[in-house]
């Protein structure tokens, strides 16, 4: 762990749909790419939102969510994944409660009021 993001919060993109989780990146400081470039060195990737949001909405039978999720310093995306493979319920219901939505196609059981 570097002393930029040591007393920071780690945010992750995590994407799933119906079929389960799909993707988990991480989502580097932008501090960090700032001294990269200015080293001269390559800066961390970031995930590619446009991508999955595309991804989601072209393929609107299978559900997609897209967040962003917080963290302490010391998870990491195994451990998310770890999260998603164990219960992935439970997983999912704790990104929307504590992450930004990004996206959701999220399937909604709608009555119908008139029929």
């Amino acid at each position: 762990m570097t002393m930029l993001n040591e007393h920071s919060v780690n945010w992750f993109a995590v994407m799933w749909d119906c079929h389960g989780l799909e993707a988990v990146q991480h989502i580097p400081d932008h501090k960090l790419s700032t001294f990269a470039r200015l080293a001269g060195h390559k800066p961390p990737d970031i995930p590619n939102l446009q991508h999955w949001r595309l991804r989601a909405q072209f393929n609107p039978q299978r559900h997609y969510e897209i967040y962003l999720v917080s963290a302490d310093p010391g998870i990491d995306t195994d451990e998310i994944r770890a999260m998603f493979d164990s219960d992935p319920q439970t997983a999912a219901d704790t990104c929307r409660r504590l992450g930004q939505v990004y996206f959701s196609d999220r399937y909604q059981d709608h009555k119908v009021a008139i029929r």
